[in-house]
């Protein structure tokens, strides 16, 4: 039998094969855990992050709003990373999780800081 990790490691898998993010077009990879979350840009040719935010950075940690609202945030701070390093479009990547709840939240925030995908 398949636990819940196992199961969500062969979407990832699944999904992985099917994008990857280069110089030009980033991959905007998230990680949800039960209490934060974290979104990066990633170039896969190079096997480098480009740009990171989290839950845990000091202005959105200062927010007293819920997690949902918090995934926006991060979502708006990835973006206005990308912006000033010239970066307008990315490929979402959304590690295996249901594009749903705060998953979506950071997608919604970063299209609203202006990333296309």
């Amino acid at each position: 039998m398949n636990s819940k990790g196992s199961a969500r490691q062969k979407i990832k898998y699944r999904i992985r094969k099917k994008i990857s993010g280069v110089s030009g077009k980033p991959r905007l990879s998230v990680f949800r855990s039960n209490s934060d979350i974290y979104a990066q840009l990633i170039n896969d040719e190079e096997g480098v992050t480009i740009a990171a935010a989290s839950s845990k950075e000091k202005n959105i940690v200062a927010q007293k709003v819920n997690k949902t609202e918090k995934s926006k945030l991060v979502g708006v701070a990835l973006a206005n990373k990308a912006k000033e390093l010239g970066i307008t479009t990315v490929v979402f990547d959304r590690g295996g999780y249901i594009y749903h709840g705060r998953v979506k939240a950071v997608a919604e925030g970063a299209r609203e800081g202006g990333l296309q995908f």
